[in-house]
């Protein structure tokens, strides 16, 4: 049988799940009720998995059927600086460029934001249990929520209730900070 990219992606998910469960492969064919002549093709990429087998090994692994047969998108990604998609504000001098949405299983949402001196930002609460973390790579802010603001230099770390009134404001000619909002 020749090796498609298909079962290359099977014989290294296969070989990734058993590593990952720290059991040999006579093991996990013992567990998942196939012979292990079966599971030594499949993970040197040259068997024919059937439905059922890739089934058991999945069942075996605790793992769902796509983690087997989906080829892994990698963890590592790279927004070059510039490149995100930036969003203005209408009021004031200030973008949001959003580097990573909150995957599922996750809640947070990270940003890097812009802004110039002129009319602060003003922004509304966000659903309860919203935290927001700010942390400025340039120039000078003030932030926080309304009555609660203070003055940020480069370096320097925020985080505040987000679900109620707040806002930012640069001070300086150039100003970014990177914002990660977190959801409860």
């Amino acid at each position: 049988m020749e090796r498609t990219p298909l079962l290359a992606t099977i014989a290294a998910a296969i070989r990734r799940e058993r590593e990952r469960l720290g059991i040999s492969s006579a093991e996990l064919a013992r567990r998942a009720g196939i012979a292990k002549s079966t599971l030594s093709q499949l993970e040197a990429g040259t068997g024919n998995p059937s439905v059922e087998t890739l089934w058991a090994i999945a069942v075996v692994a605790e793992v769902p059927f796509s983690t087997l047969v989906d080829p892994p998108v990698s963890a590592t990604r790279v927004v070059r600086a510039g490149h995100g998609p930036v969003v203005r504000s209408a009021d004031s001098p200030f973008t949001s460029a959003l580097l990573s949405a909150c995957p599922p299983g996750a809640r947070r949402d990270v940003h890097v934001i812009s802004g110039a001196p002129g009319e602060p930002r003003s922004a509304d609460p966000h659903s309860p249990g919203t935290l927001e973390h700010m942390i400025v790579q340039e120039g000078r802010w003030q932030a926080g929520p309304d009555g609660e603001e203070v003055e940020l230099d480069p370096g320097d770390y925020l985080t505040f209730p987000a679900d109620r009134p707040h806002g930012y404001r640069a001070l300086t000619a150039t100003a970014t900070a990177v914002l990660i909002m977190e959801y409860r």
